[in-house]
């Protein structure tokens, strides 16, 4: 029996812990479940042998809550892998250990990302487990100094790499020449001719192989460790066809020295350097084409600046920007990047954030204002109190949100992973058989050798591996640089199935801040006057509307006039004496209940209602006025972004508190299909779970605060931020500058990504599923060719770099303009 502690999200009352209890104690061998609401933590024995973990954690799901154990999540540095299968060995190793809830690993950055429960399982016994699968684990630290440290790792890998190709070639290329020379009538010194000085001939052909197999010596290493480990990865292919040419060749070369020179027509060293020299080439371009991948990455690192001038007992020190800590006075003289997050103490300026936020025009800074850390201080000298610094930075969570999706895994690569896991045995077994196959046919055993090594050299399992988190890493990273962060592949997948895209009205297609937008007089009053007298009497009441007209005399630079008398009438407006006047401000109740006769102007209002503005009467000396009209504008990309999703034949629906008229209104200036008015902030995930019970695939546009929960609910969350605030947890994409226009760019990077994904499989499948066949001489059975195992060696070569190629095309994505 054991016994286990979970935390419980979303429990708000009593009836919530009755419900968890209700739900758990109805599994099969639990035999007590406590929960706690003032913890909110589960205590549960259980039967291990009859219920697991998961299925406690999916019955209080079911209940309609979260049951998480005490678990971390860590990302460690893989080094060792080459391929796809190398990815499914460490999974399987590292997922078999208790207390691990999760393993991913990405080919693509060499990442692997592990949620676990400390209290079971240790990080050295993780490393332990990547150790036994033959690799080696190293936990990722995230700081400045790891990522440059990181970068070099990479800089001498592709270095190494490009030596240990050039140094191939200088000696298999005299090695072909003196191998295949003959054979196409090229001249051979005597010395070592075949015909001549067969000895010679053949032992040459070794000296000049033996450097090309110590050169590639990693291959074998790695090739034999995982191989006698059970875990066999391409390397395991390469050193098992590359071993078996090179000894068939050392043993043949014995024979000739032995008086049999008939073999010196049967070597096949040039075959074994030809292989490790070409794959070596591969390796090389497939390594400099990932560090391409990952550029969105170190560009958006390159933007943080390394120092900061703080004020330390009076005076200014220039210190490391890591040693910046909350509550600092930073010091930014124009030109300069600003460090850390913070809000401006003094000074006047304007700030270039487009960097981070898109928006082109500098924005304008003062005493108050928030500025963004790696943002670019234009033309004033400024103080301001750092409040954000280190990984809690604007700029730190953009970089951890674009990680995260990079090193996360789409749907769409499950089946590629479960071919992977099996791929390289299978093929090993394919090749013996093949070349078994040959010989029992009646081949001779040099001919069941080629179709052996043949096989074992053209798979290509790195293509598999490849294909999908290549084409992630370039769609995320291009996101980030069009101010859209999508925070894993599985929303990057999701994003182009979307059919229905529900927006929130407010702050979102519209300002969020209402302005006047029409003054009408009557009697003799001006325009100016009107909003003057209005807005002086506002200038005490905290309505929303009362507000918008005060701005709006602010903007226009009114004064205002002395209040004698504020007197708020609820539900009908106010009454105040201004400059010696009674004016009244409201709605047409307190019209009515003060017999002010509206004239003409009663038309006037129903007209501007249908507009979906909020008219305010205004009477002086209880004689009529005027009207000041007040609306939440609508942005101005909002009817642009409609339109272009109109045309990817997306629904459109919006979703308000406001009443029907005043919805319609605001619908019908930007061309929204669906109007859902009048729901409550808590019953918006209920509209957005109708939506889906019609079969649509829905994706949910807000402010993700007040719309987190249909941003949860939705298929597809995409939080409208404004670079300060991006880790919206409730959100699958956010978009970084409130800029509407960015909702059809994510599902357009997402369709150009998916579209790039399948590509990549696609070519990944089709060069297994066609060159393995060619390799088992199938084609040769009806009259075709024999391929080459150099030729293999080669095709499997281009076949990786192809699909990273590929992938790097995606890097020339642009938003479509309409």
């Amino acid at each position: 029996m054991a016994t286990k502690t979970f935390n419980i999200e979303g429990m708000t009352c009593a009836s919530c812990v009755q419900t968890v209890e209700k739900e758990t104690k109805k599994l099969p061998g639990v035999q007590e479940s406590n929960v706690n609401l003032a913890t909110e933590k589960l205590n549960i024995s259980f039967d291990e042998n009859v219920v697991s973990v998961q299925d406690i954690q999916a019955a209080v799901d079911k209940a309609g809550y979260k049951a998480l154990t005490d678990t971390e999540q860590k990302t460690f540095a893989i080094t060792g892998m080459t391929c796809a299968s190398c990815v499914q060995s460490i999974e399987k190793a590292t997922r078999k250990l208790d207390g691990v809830m999760s393993s991913n690993v990405n080919l693509a950055t060499e990442k692997m990302t592990i949620v676990y429960n400390p209290t079971v399982v240790s990080v050295s016994d993780i490393t332990q487990a990547v150790s036994n699968a033959g690799y080696e684990a190293h936990e990722d630290m995230e700081t400045s100094d790891s990522t440059n440290e990181e970068k070099d790792k990479k800089q001498k890998k592709i270095k190494s790499m490009w030596t240990r190709f050039w140094s191939s070639a200088v000696f298999t290329v005299p090695l072909f020449y003196i191998s295949m020379g003959h054979m196409v009538g090229l001249p051979l010194p005597e010395i070592i001719d075949p015909m001549v000085n067969p000895e010679w001939f053949s032992l040459l052909q070794f000296i000049l192989t033996l450097p090309v197999m110590i050169f590639g010596w990693k291959f074998f290493s790695v090739g034999y460790k995982t191989l006698f480990r059970g875990h066999p990865n391409m390397d395991s292919l390469v050193a098992l066809g590359t071993s078996a040419a090179f000894v068939y060749s050392f043993g043949a070369t014995i024979a000739i020295w032995l008086g049999h020179s008939s073999f010196a027509g049967n070597l096949y060293y040039e075959s074994a350097a030809v292989i490790l020299t070409l794959i070596t080439l591969g390796k090389y371009l497939e390594v400099r084409s990932m560090g391409k991948t990952s550029e969105a990455i170190e560009k958006l690192m390159g933007l943080a600046p390394k120092k900061a001038i703080v004020v330390r007992n009076e005076k200014e020190v220039e210190i490391s920007v890591d040693e910046v800590v909350v509550g600092d006075t930073v010091i930014v003289k124009p030109g300069e990047k600003i460090p850390v997050d913070g809000v401006v103490v003094e000074g006047i300026t304007s700030v270039d954030e487009s960097m981070l936020t898109g928006e082109s025009i500098p924005a304008e800074k003062n005493a108050g204002d928030n500025v963004i850390g790696a943002s670019i201080n234009k033309n004033g000298t400024i103080r301001y109190q750092a409040t954000k610094v280190g990984k809690d930075t604007a700029l730190s969570q953009i970089i951890k949100l674009v990680e995260d999706a990079q090193g996360s895994k789409a749907p769409i690569a499950k089946m590629a992973d479960t071919i992977s896991g099996y791929f390289v045995p299978v093929v090993i077994v394919i090749a013996i058989l093949s070349g078994l196959a040959w010989y029992f046919g009646g081949q001779t055993g040099l001919f069941a050798l080629t179709i052996t090594i043949s096989v074992l050299v053209i798979a290509c399992p790195c293509a598999l591996g490849l294909a999908t988190p290549t084409a992630i890493m370039v769609g995320t990273g291009k996101g980030a640089e069009n101010g859209v962060l999508i925070k894993s592949g599985g929303a990057l997948e999701t994003a182009h199935k979307v059919q229905t895209i529900v927006f929130d009205k407010t702050g979102t297609i519209t300002e969020g801040r209402p302005k006047v937008t029409d003054i009408i007089t009557v009697n003799g009053i001006t325009e100016e006057e009107l909003l003057q007298l209005t807005a002086s009497a506002e200038k005490g009441s905290e309505h929303p509307l009362g507000e918008a007209i005060v701005r709006g005399a602010e903007d226009k630079g009114l004064e205002f006039m002395k209040l004698e008398n504020f007197d708020a009438i609820p539900g009908h407006g106010i009454e105040v004496t201004v400059d010696g006047k009674t004016v009244l401000a409201g709605n047409r109740k307190l019209m009515d209940d003060r017999n002010i006769s509206l004239s003409k102007l009663a038309s006037t209002s129903d007209e501007l209602a249908l507009q979906g503005k909020t008219p305010m009467y205004i009477a002086i000396n209880n004689k009529i006025a005027g009207i000041i009209a007040v609306a939440d504008t609508v942005k101005e990309n909002s009817l642009k972004a409609i339109e272009k999703l109109h045309k990817m034949g997306i629904e459109v629906a919006m979703i308000t508190g406001d009443n029907k008229g005043t919805a319609e209104a605001i619908a019908k200036q930007v061309g929204i299909d669906r109007v859902l008015s009048e729901v409550l902030p808590e019953d918006k995930a209920n509209e957005v779970k109708k939506l889906q019970a019609e079969g649509k695939k829905v994706a949910m546009v807000g402010d993700g605060i007040n719309d987190a929960p249909a941003l949860a609910q939705a298929d597809i969350g995409i939080a409208i931020g404004s670079g300060t605030d991006v880790a919206m947890e409730s959100a699958d994409i956010v978009l970084m500058r409130s800029d509407l226009m960015d909702v059809p760019t994510a599902v357009e990077l997402s369709k150009s990504t998916i579209r790039n994904i399948k590509q990549n499989l696609f070519w990944a499948f089709a060069y297994n599923v066609l060159g393995i066949p060619f390799a088992m001489g199938v084609i040769h059975l009806f009259g075709g060719p024999l391929l080459n195992p150099m030729v293999a060696g080669a095709a499997m070569s281009l076949s990786s770099v192809s699909v990273l190629v590929n992938a790097l095309r995606l890097k020339r994505f642009k938003p479509s303009t309409i």
